[in-house]
């Protein structure tokens, strides 16, 4: 746990991280947990606060400045650390939304959920021009809860539930709004994707720039997750390509390879952008069954890597890269 920070210490980091390409330095975990515990503090200074967000979107953060900040955002979750999931729960972090494709990853949890899997989605409900996962999930029927008391009791219930970032954690879903004000994401993106905020034990959880992939996975290790799968989502979103898959690397405490998956053979992942609407309706035929073969082959993909996440095998044909 990191000390306490008044304004002068934070600027004192901020000093170190803000100096340029090659001047900057990184923080330890424990100094990036305590200056993101300051600035999430009601009264925190919003230049402070904007410049650090800044100076780390420049710098680029590191895996232990990232866990730093995941310790920091979790002291903010009421419950955490006493409030988890059951055995063989997968945390499925949806923080990008769609508008190439339906959402197979969400079919997928479903699948999972009558499967016996239960599955914590966690993200914001309204993403700019895109079918948000709540979006997704609220029109198949999937209870919204609004803490982690709430969340654990609608997984015994119903094995699968949805709980926004806005009510988890509203200092950080605070930073996550900036965007449109500092032009930029900043690392609260990352570091909503890595809350896991009821401890679940197995993580599938996507990326978008292919350098996170490893920081991610180095976060979860620092972290103490027992495992999870960090990979290049399809828009962002933790859902595996049926073709060609770029990055996917395997976390297992301390351990972390990477994966080779085969190629399906299938279409390539759709270029063209559609609207929400049209995804939702595309959504909504797939659970009935209808799905080409891109997306029976993603929702293959997706059911074996719910089933590792769980406690299970690694697929035969998922092939670990040698060092």
């Amino acid at each position: 746990m990191g000390m306490p920070m008044d304004a002068k210490a934070v600027a004192a980091l901020l000093r170190r991280v803000a100096r340029g390409r090659h001047g900057h330095e990184h923080l330890s975990m424990d100094e990036a947990e305590g200056i993101l515990a300051a600035l999430l503090e009601p009264d925190a200074d919003p230049l402070q606060l904007g410049a650090f967000l800044i100076a780390q979107r420049m710098k680029g953060e590191t895996a232990p400045e990232l866990a730093g900040f995941v310790r920091a955002a979790r002291n903010r979750v009421t419950g955490y650390g006493h409030i988890r999931a059951a055995d063989g729960c997968v945390d499925l972090p949806c923080y990008a939304g769609k508008r190439r494709a339906a959402p197979m990853h969400l079919a997928a949890a479903l699948e999972a959920r009558d499967a016996g899997i239960p599955i914590f989605v966690h993200g914001v409900a309204h993403i700019e021009g895109r079918l948000s996962a709540w979006q997704a999930l609220a029109a198949a029927g999937v209870a919204r809860a609004g803490s982690l008391e709430q969340a654990q009791a609608v997984l015994r219930r119903d094995g699968i539930v949805y709980a926004d970032l806005a009510e988890l954690c509203p200092a950080l879903f605070h930073i996550y709004g900036l965007r449109p004000k500092l032009g930029v994401r900043s690392f609260a993106h990352t570091v909503a994707r890595l809350l896991n905020p009821l401890g679940c034990a197995g993580q599938l959880n996507g990326c978008f720039h292919t350098p996170y992939a490893d920081r991610m996975a180095g976060a979860n290790a620092l972290l103490g997750q027992a495992h999870s799968l960090i990979f290049m989502g399809a828009e962002g979103e933790p859902e595996l390509y049926a073709e060609r898959q770029k990055l996917v690397a395997m976390q297992r405490g301390d351990d972390i390879r990477l994966l080779d998956l085969p190629d399906s053979g299938c279409d390539p992942y759709p270029k063209q952008r559609s609207g929400a609407e049209a995804m939702a309706a595309r959504f909504a035929a797939i659970l009935n069954g209808e799905m080409d073969a891109r997306e029976t082959a993603t929702l293959a993909r997706m059911r074996a890597a719910f089933r590792w996440a769980a406690g299970g095998e690694l697929p035969a044909d998922w092939v670990i890269m040698e060092v």
